[in-house]
């Protein structure tokens, strides 16, 4: 059960003072059995003028700052230490009818869990639809473990990952036929793969511990990360990572989920002033794991990354 460390610093410039607008903060994790939030902290510059805490409808922890002040930068720096307790080669606890693909859901599940099935984005030539039916066999039933292993770690070894500055999401038709994109983008697409199987999927936020800076590892540090969870019978939401491969929790810290990306914004706000007085904005996160004993060696370091706001 390591001990994580996260330190989240990201800085807008601009050309000239500002003011600024209401922004809405989630980087503080979940706490739940497998990852337990020992110590939190929030620091912003200039000060805001208020900061309120609350729950959103999917109970994610979120920080509403207001400001009554210009400046010619904004920042928000988190530090966050954790317990986690990584599942390193998961086993699912699957409801006996759920141990095999096709399964249904429990109609005391359904209406919770019906527009976590529902597609949200248009395939009008069934294109992500054929793509998740290609882990299917051609007959018979297929164990619903591998069938989700096989499509999470099919994007990992044929999907090349590129880090993208531009806001949202990339249509997952654009992610499939190019098989190119960001982590937001490959969670993206697995999601609809797995709705379009009638499954339950869901949009995850949070941070990537990758050991040593590995990339044969891990790709997508530096940054905040993003994957999936896909709710199963018997065992709940499962993570699943399609950028790395990963099947479980291991080597991911939770800090938000979402029916939408757009839900699960770490960060969102606004400026008053000209367009040309957006600098954008500068974003480095490092995750390192807390020896019993000394200080902490550094793992993960983020390159400057320059993003529109």
């Amino acid at each position: 059960m390591p001990i994580l460390s996260v330190r989240h610093r990201t800085v807008y410039r601009y050309r000239r003072p500002v003011a600024f607008g209401e922004h809405r903060i989630m980087f503080r994790p979940r706490d739940s059995y497998d990852q337990r939030l020992i110590a939190a902290t929030l620091d912003i510059t200039p000060e805001p003028a208020a900061l309120r805490w609350l729950f959103d409808v999917f109970g994610n922890c979120v920080a509403v700052a207001t400001f009554d002040t210009r400046a010619e930068s904004l920042t928000f720096a988190c530090g966050i230490t954790l317990d986690h307790t990584p599942e390193h080669a998961p086993v699912f606890p699957l409801a006996p009818h759920a141990t095999h693909y096709p399964f249904g859901y429990g109609a005391e599940d359904m209406p919770d869990l019906a527009r976590s099935i529902e597609r949200q984005w248009p395939d009008p030539r069934h294109e992500v639809d054929a793509w998740a039916r290609s882990f299917l066999p051609p007959q018979g039933r297929v164990p619903t473990q591998e069938l989700l292993a096989a499509m999470t770690r099919s994007v990992r070894a044929n999907f090349t990952y590129l880090a993208r500055s531009e806001k949202g999401v990339q249509d997952p038709l654009t992610t499939l036929r190019t098989k190119l994109g960001s982590c937001r983008d490959f969670a993206v697409l697995m999601m609809e793969g797995v709705r379009a199987l009638g499954m339950a999927a869901r949009f995850v936020s949070g941070y990537l511990y990758n050991p040593r800076n590995d990339r044969a590892r891990h790709v997508g540090g530096g940054s905040t990360h993003a994957w999936l969870q896909v709710y199963l019978p018997g065992a709940g939401w499962v993570e699943f990572d399609p950028t790395n491969g990963i099947v479980g929790n291991r080597d991911l810290i939770r800090v938000a989920v979402s029916r939408d990306p757009a839900q699960a914004v770490p960060l969102h706000g606004s400026f008053f002033g000209l367009a040309s007085d957006d600098l954008g904005m500068r974003v480095d996160v490092d995750v390192v794991e807390l020896p019993a004993d000394g200080p902490a060696a550094r793992t993960v370091q983020g390159p400057e990354t320059s993003l529109a706001r």
